[in-house]
């Protein structure tokens, strides 16, 4: 095949969203550098291996810039609360939203290596999502996004519902469950990963892998067509707003990091 016939069928693959420039070259290896990449030791500060990759901080660990309400222009008055570098949900009545509301980041990220440590509370319901459109979500509820979830399995019903448990800790909420067996200890801090690089979405808990998905695909229709998201016009397939979900209980955040591919 001629270079020039190459170089064209590469830029349709962009044009359509099957790569894309910024990604398309990421070695394989990126997530292994980004579980074992010295960290400085401080909760919320980026070590100088940290920065030399490429690493940034989503959440400076004292103030909410960078970060407003999925709803409203402005971080919620109410709900949250940041006390010793931990970025707290506070404890209300387990609705989605029902308290301070969720928080997004201001601006959008297409393809990036996430790190979030969480801890929860017994029974508690929280999740890291992506790909998040604000203008999408002026409804009540939960801002709707690919989502990582965080729960306490063994406590929250929500583990019971769903198919297969995708409903559990480390799904990709209502799409794709991720094992039974897997590295989580409810009295720690624990660290949730999400890696994009296109059409490539991975999740992964403490260093281990917990599933993976192509975005654009046949197979990606008919999970969202049988989901929660089925009316929601080109779910997943675009970029968005980061979000920190309030779901009415006690959960805390930490070292908030991305590094962008």
């Amino acid at each position: 095949m001629k270079k020039t016939s190459i170089i064209r069928m590469a830029l349709a693959a962009m044009a359509i969203g099957i790569i894309t420039p910024s990604c398309a070259s990421a070695p394989k290896d990126e997530v292994a550098e980004a579980l074992a990449i010295k960290t400085s030791g401080q909760d919320n500060v980026l070590s100088k291996q940290e920065k030399k990759a490429g690493w940034a901080l989503l959440w400076d660990g004292e103030t909410t810039n960078g970060w407003r309400g999925a709803k409203i222009q402005n971080f919620p008055d109410h709900g949250w609360n940041i006390e010793d570098g931990v970025l707290k949900v506070e404890k209300a009545n387990g609705a989605e939203s029902g308290n301070g509301g969720d928080i997004v980041t201001e601006r959008n990220y297409q393809n990036f290596i996430l790190k979030v440590d969480f801890k929860i509370t017994e029974g508690a319901n929280s999740g890291i999502k992506y790909f998040v459109d604000p203008d999408m979500n002026l409804g009540e509820g939960s801002a709707i996004g690919c989502e990582f979830q965080i729960l306490d399995d063994l406590r929250h019903p929500d583990a019971k519902l769903g198919v297969k448990g995708n409903r559990k800790l480390g799904s990709l909420y209502d799409l794709i469950p991720a094992p039974e067996d897997k590295p989580f200890d409810i009295t720690t801090w624990n660290t949730a990963l999400v890696y994009v690089c296109g059409n490539h979405v991975e999740h992964w808990l403490n260093g281990v892998k917990m599933l993976e998905y192509e975005r654009g695909t046949q197979e990606w229709d008919a999970l969202v067509a049988y989901s929660k998201y089925k009316n929601w016009p080109n779910f997943g397939n675009r970029d968005g707003r980061i979000l920190l979900q309030d779901h009415g209980d006690e959960v805390w955040f930490k070292n908030v990091k991305i590094k962008e591919l």
